[in-house]
């Protein structure tokens, strides 16, 4: 009792039962592919990004290609009430979003393809990463080994569409005698998704300027792929803050307006 008293009073302090909105569906991280409609990752980038980077924003009508990594988004968004809590859970990390002025939209197209090729930048083969992105990259090694053992499962399981019956879930399997946790489940669909993904393609021609919007945290892969690709070279002099909406804060402002 005295946990579950802690746990609602810590829950009233931070309002995390306050609801931005209803969703209409559920968005899944990997059991949907992306892009699609069930996505939550199309979600972030098509829909939610664009419209809570957007207020109030002083550059709301210059094109832009906004991207953001995959790996930000950590659980699924189920339909009905869209609580600070379930925003938090879902999206966690509270990175900024900079942008980097007059590129043009094909060298901002080859610097997402660059960033989703995983190679190292040109100028960063021989230098230690930073260190954030150290520890972001130990961990999503950690998820990537998940995910295969998840997309094998899925894989494998020819018998999937005949057991409809089995509660989903993990299927887990050992050779230890006696009965041991082998329990028939139908395992959940897992996709394998892009490293990074975008904001809808902006309708102008391929040698237009455009702002090229990104997640805090790859700010030095973006400067190095984008001097690799063209001539003009860019510093962090020419890197500005886009928005003071954080990253789990997007979901939020996007569910106020489009959710209620």
């Amino acid at each position: 009792m005295l946990i579950t008293s802690s746990l609602k009073a810590l829950a009233e302090k931070f309002g995390l039962d306050f609801v931005h909105g209803i969703a209409p569906r559920d968005y899944t991280t990997n059991q949907s592919p992306y892009p699609s409609e069930g996505s939550s990752l199309s979600l972030l980038v098509e829909k939610a990004l664009p419209y809570a980077l957007g207020v109030n924003n002083t550059r709301i009508n210059i094109s832009n290609l906004i991207i953001a990594n995959t790996f930000s988004q950590r659980y699924d968004i189920y339909a009905g009430p869209f609580t600070k809590n379930d925003q938090l859970t879902a999206s966690f990390y509270s990175d900024r979003f900079l942008y980097i002025s007059n590129v043009r939209l094909s060298d901002a197209k080859k610097v997402l393809s660059a960033l989703n090729s995983g190679t190292s930048p040109p100028t960063q083969r021989n230098f230690k990463k930073q260190e954030n992105e150290s520890k972001e990259d130990d961990i999503r090694y950690v998820n990537e080994k998940y995910g295969a053992w998840l997309r094998e499962m899925d894989h494998n399981d020819v018998e999937r569409y005949a057991t409809r019956n089995q509660t989903l879930g993990y299927v887990t399997k050992d050779s230890c005698p006696g009965i041991g946790d082998d329990t028939p489940h139908t395992p959940l669909a897992y996709y394998k998704l892009p490293k990074f993904v975008h904001s809808d393609y902006p309708k102008v021609a391929e040698n237009a300027p455009i702002d090229l919007v990104f997640i805090e945290y790859i700010q030095a892969r973006v400067l190095a792929f984008l001097n690799a690709v063209q001539t003009i070279k860019y510093s962090s002099s020419d890197i500005g803050v886009y928005s003071h909406v954080l990253a789990n804060e997007a979901l939020g402002i996007y569910a106020q307006a489009a959710w209620n």
